[in-house]
């Protein structure tokens, strides 16, 4: 184990102290001068006579953690203790879900195959339903495509071809044989390479773990097989899921393929923008989905946490994992969240909801907040988002203005995150291995899972309890302004971190172009599993626009 300047170290729900010793010899027992020095790193300060009396605890409490770290803990061992987004008084939806997709209209293959790289799943569900085009073509095409133009933006880990091939001739077999599994049925797809499938690498964008397999499939992949989809790829993600940087480079948005794709759905977003598949699965802690989808244009669903199982996906923090879809429109999401979603009895944090979708023909009436000092700040996407609160107004929707809640600064308990990622790769820093991630500098995982270490036990907690004030005060906003649904901005006012602290739902969208011909976007809100309101208002502004139909060229 490399030795570190750590005398001991945070460890969730465990009493607390950390110190600077030399290395001479790290076990021998704490005096009062190390505790007066470790004491000036969490600004406590005590007398002489208490930091003697805490030696006999301090000491034990050592003995405690060496025994702890010697107890098998691989990442997907989850704290006992789960988080509820909530609020107090909270009532659940209850009753059936429905979901009604929207009238697909005439879809005929197109003379030029190549304008298949960006219809919709909507519509080349209907070319596999009608027998226009079988899943095999289909998937043959977005196999090529991903050949094509993985060398270009690195967005690929693994290619599952022999998988997808496979997959696909079911579905047309299927097909033929009278069994049609919905909308989804011989669709090809793409899964952020922390979600594991037996018999394939799930390396999470990193080098210490570029040769991991599992095995188990995760139940998001198992969802979508049953659903009839066929998976292409294991897409990229920054190492660990942060950025888009991971162990064979950086990937690349379409776009311009001189800068990264954002992060950490990397791989996820940057394929499905440049039309190397129709929808991919992506994952959010703080920003992984709604980041990626900005920078490449593309749509993509964060879903309510609690929402979706993350049984066989990698944890980074087990109280703000999210996963979702990333497609090229609103109701293609519908269509992948529609069959992703519930409990599986593996991830005890999600709750049986009802989802319910349906178009809206429109918004006339309907009152749609907007984050007043988001909008009203000075930051790059402005004009553009002006502009959307103008498309709303044109639509017929009465704009309210709303307030986030300011008791709580959330910017000061996302250290929430890095804690919880601190513990989920605490072996990984021990053992020094985290020299083998890509990014090293202060910014970077390593660094960070140093730094969390050194988290009091008592302020994770308090940080916690600060959170359960901002979930109710985030209700009580809603409740106030007598909204369903708003909008902000995708970055400025603080809807990113304190929503996903708070663990509401969020549809991110483009809605135009920068000065530097990139594209933009905008975020719809909205209240806790109501994902199908929000999704059905988003859809009335995205067809209200022609954003998502803008595609990069790639040559």
């Amino acid at each position: 184990m490399k030795q570190r300047l750590l005398l001991f170290s945070c460890c969730i729900g465990s009493f607390l102290f950390g110190a600077f010793i030399t290395n001479d010899d790290p076990k021998k027992p704490l005096t009062s001068e190390m505790v007066e020095v470790a004491a000036r790193v969490f600004d406590l300060e005590f007398s002489p006579a208490e930091r003697d009396s805490m030696l006999g605890n301090l000491n034990n409490a050592r003995t405690n953690y060496e025994a702890l770290r010697k107890i098998d803990l691989p990442n997907n061992v989850a704290p006992a203790l789960y988080f509820n987004p909530l609020p107090a008084g909270f009532v659940m939806p209850t009753g059936p879900s429905s979901f009604k997709e929207s009238a697909p209209g005439k879809v005929t293959l197109p003379v030029n195959r190549d304008e298949l790289a960006f219809y919709t799943v909507g519509q080349l569900g209907q070319l596999i339903r009608t027998k226009q085009i079988s899943s095999v073509e289909l998937t043959q095409f977005f196999l090529n495509r991903l050949k094509t133009y993985d060398p270009k933006l690195h967005c690929v880990i693994t290619l599952t071809e022999d998988l997808a091939l496979s997959q696909a001739k079911r579905a047309d077999d299927e097909l033929k044989a009278g069994k049609y599994r919905g909308p989804l049925h011989g669709i090809p797809y793409g899964a952020k390479d922390l979600l594991a499938k037996k018999g394939y690498k799930t390396t999470w964008g990193a080098t210490p773990y570029k040769d991991q397999t599992l095995d188990m499939d995760a139940t998001v992949i198992q969802r979508l097989e049953k659903a009839g989809a066929v998976l292409c790829g294991k897409m990229t993600l920054g190492a660990l899921a942060m950025g888009d940087v991971w162990y064979g480079g950086m990937t690349r948005n379409p776009w311009n393929t001189n800068n990264g794709s954002s992060g950490s759905s990397a791989g996820s977003a940057s394929s499905v923008s440049a039309g190397l598949l129709p929808f991919a699965i992506g994952t959010e802690t703080m920003g992984s989905i709604v980041s990626p989808s900005t920078i490449c244009g593309t749509t993509g669903l964060r879903p309510t946490f609690g929402r979706v199982s993350r049984h066989g996906a990698m944890a980074l923090s087990w109280s703000m994992d999210k996963i979702g879809p990333i497609t090229r429109s609103v109701e293609d999401c519908a269509l992948v969240f529609n069959a992703i979603y519930g409990p599986d009895g593996n991830d005890p944090t999600v709750m049986a909801a009802p989802f319910r979708y349906a178009p809206l023909t429109s918004l006339k009436g309907m009152r749609i907040g907007y984050v007043k000092k988001g909008f009203e700040s000075n930051y790059p996407n402005r004009a553009n988002d002006s502009l959307t609160l103008q498309t709303l107004r044109t639509l017929g929707a009465e704009l309210v203005p709303f307030d986030l809640p300011t008791g709580v600064p959330a910017g000061r308990i996302s250290f929430l995150l890095t804690v919880e990622a601190a513990a989920a790769f605490d072996e990984l820093t021990r053992s020094g291995r985290d020299d083998l991630l890509t990014s090293q500098g202060r910014g970077a995982w390593p660094n960070a899972f140093r730094s969390s270490r050194f988290v009091p036990a008592v302020e994770y907690i308090q940080a916690n309890r600060a959170r359960t004030k901002l979930i109710n005060e985030m209700d009580a906003q809603l409740k106030a302004a007598k909204i369903d649904v708003y909008v902000s901005p995708a970055y400025a006012g603080g809807n990113l971190t304190i929503t996903n602290l708070t663990g509401h739902p969020c549809v991110v969208l483009p809605n135009g172009f920068s000065k530097q011909n990139l594209p933009t976007s905008i975020t719809f809100m909205g209240q806790l599993f109501e994902e199908g309101k929000v999704l059905a208002v988003a859809k009335a502004y995205q067809d209200a626009t022609e954003w998502n139909k803008k595609h990069p060229t790639l040559q």
